[in-house]
């Protein structure tokens, strides 16, 4: 069955269904659709068939765990066939994303039970976790952490509100782990090398936050197990685990009483699912990892997740938004500029300088005309990053821009976007920069081009109260002049622009010169202000051969 979308009269409540294919467990979800993106559960199902059971020993699907899915998902198959629903998705994570056999796992489905089967990336996984919470959650003024914890994978997500800073993927699945260092582990000669390479893996996996971090939620059953089993010590069995909140020091006396258990006595603490017994430490210890590599000591238990992300964005598109009433991109990209705080006077009219410059550029060196809207995006964009803070924020525009999921542009060209602001300022791109060195060839040129271009458009607004109005080019390759209109002589921009040059005078091997047109009249502006500040004067000094180009 592959996912369908029909559009019904306002008076047919909807029906949809999701199966959710992870490593330990599937997972079926069927629901009504409401007003206002919401929805109602009309039946869920769970299976517990150990799909990533032999990934870490053998990189494949064993045959046992393929045999179970199947069986299940006939199972799960009937059900949503027997309630009707009009929208139906089946995603697979991270076992069928790394085995050598996922695909075949999913022609199976295909062709036995006619089911489609998307593989979705950890990028995809994180995006649908995030999305669960930022609709249950108030993220408002607050940078968090996310993590997912699967049975292959756990997927973490740094927001600062709603918007998203980074996303990290790791392989920090309880199955995993259970099957790489055992399930029991009762001795510190078990339990230890297992916190070394859960550490080691979020080292190279993660970075720490700029800012401190007020909570991290978890997503996943690690996370819905630790909340049962604390709330059934404590005597709150009778409560949902969804929202309860634990401490850092929960987790650690929690995972030291289960390591002091015999195996029969784990299987029966309360709480805990018996299928869960052989995986329920590993997973605990990569929560108290987490609370330390991000330095958080108080954690919410969000009991939806990737299946609620899911059906959300499902609903979306089903009652979706027609083209006269949806936000155009344009007035997305203001959306996510103004949310992260951007002066957006002086970002448009960046925008519009770079254009200028990129147009007349487009005259004397092959440059894709494509490319100049996404100079403009990446222009308007740039400074997204001081939602984070000051100290770095090109790089934290960089991580904002590539996870914002913008409508209207691709991914590679998101990621163009991204990396252009990202080098708007600061160091100039290198291949030792991991964003920059994973791009193509002909992609780091462009990169190149374009941050030189922003760099210098940026430079001309430095005063940010638009005293340039345009700006032309002419000259030819290898002397590039720039003729800037202003009713002043500009001379804290032209100085600031003579100071970004550089990078623009290597890529484009040109001499940049910048020339005020004024009192009907070309003047050849090269000289830095006399004041450090640039204020006051007005004075047209001769400029030594060559500037600095140091960032603001």
């Amino acid at each position: 069955m592959s996912e369908q979308q029909t559009y019904l009269a306002p008076d047919v409540v909807p029906r949809l269904a999701a199966i959710d294919i992870g490593s330990n467990s599937i997972r079926l979800v069927v629901a009504e659709a409401q007003a206002g993106g919401r929805y109602r559960i009309l039946d869920e199902e769970r299976e517990t068939t150990r799909l990533g059971r032999s990934l870490a020993a053998h990189g494949d699907l064993d045959a046992k765990s393929i045999e179970d899915s199947l069986t299940a998902l006939r199972r799960f198959k009937s059900i949503v066939t027997g309630f009707g629903v009009e929208s139906f998705r089946s995603i697979a994570t991270c076992a069928v994303r790394e085995a050598t056999n996922g695909a075949e796992f999913c022609r199976r489905m295909q062709e036995e039970l006619g089911l489609e089967i998307e593989i979705i990336d950890a990028d995809m996984e994180a995006h649908l976790a995030f999305e669960s919470v930022r609709r249950r959650f108030d993220l408002a003024g607050k940078n968090t952490v996310l993590a997912d914890i699967g049975g292959g994978s756990t997927e973490i997500v740094l927001a600062n509100g709603e918007l998203v800073e980074a996303v990290y993927a790791t392989q920090l699945g309880a199955v995993r782990l259970a099957e790489k260092y055992g399930g029991e582990l009762t001795t510190d000669e078990q339990f230890l090398p297992l916190k070394r390479w859960i550490d080691r893996e979020l080292r190279q996996t993660t970075e720490k936050p700029a800012a401190p971090l007020h909570l991290l939620i978890g997503s996943g059953g690690t996370f819905t197990s630790l909340a049962s089993m604390l709330m059934a010590s404590r005597g709150l069995s009778r409560l949902p685990a969804a929202g309860y909140r634990a401490s850092r020091a929960d987790v650690c006396h929690l995972i030291d009483r289960l390591r002091k258990m015999k195996p029969e006595e784990r299987k029966a603490t309360p709480g805990l699912n018996a299928d869960r017994t052989d995986i329920i430490i590993p997973g605990l210890a990569v929560i108290d990892a987490l609370m330390r590599r991000f330095r958080v000591n108080t954690l919410q238990v969000h009991a939806y997740g990737v299946r609620d992300g899911l059906l959300l964005t499902m609903i979306d598109q089903m009652q979706g938004t027609s083209a006269a009433s949806a936000p155009s991109h344009d007035e997305q990209i203001d959306r996510f500029a103004e949310a992260c705080g951007v002066n957006m006077i002086h970002s448009r009219h960046v925008a519009k300088l770079a254009g200028e410059i990129f147009a007349g550029l487009a005259q004397l060196y092959e440059l894709p005309p494509g490319d100049r809207r996404l100079l403009e995006v990446a222009a308007r964009l740039q400074d997204v990053g001081y939602l984070i803070n000051y100290e770095g924020h090109h790089k934290h525009s960089y991580h904002l821009i590539l996870h914002s999921r913008l409508e209207g542009f691709r991914p590679e060209e998101l990621e163009i976007i991204a990396n252009v602001a990202r080098y708007h300022r600061g160091s100039p791109p290198k291949k030792k920069h991991e964003n920059f060195s994973e791009l193509t060839e002909p992609d780091r040129l462009r990169v190149r081009q374009l941050a030189a271009i922003l760099r210098v458009a940026g430079g001309l607004d430095r005063s940010h109260n638009q005293t340039i109005r345009e700006v032309k080019v002419d000259g030819a390759p290898g002397q590039v002049v720039l003729t800037v209109s202003a009713n002043e002589y500009p001379e804290v921009d032209v100085w600031a622009c003579r100071r970004r040059a550089e990078l623009f005078e290597e890529i484009f091997t040109a001499k940049l010169t910048v020339q005020w047109a004024g009192q009907s009249i070309t003047a050849e502006i090269t000289a830095p202000p006399a004041a450090a500040n640039g204020a006051g004067t007005t004075a047209r000094k001769k400029a030594p051969a060559s500037s600095a180009n140091k960032s603001e």
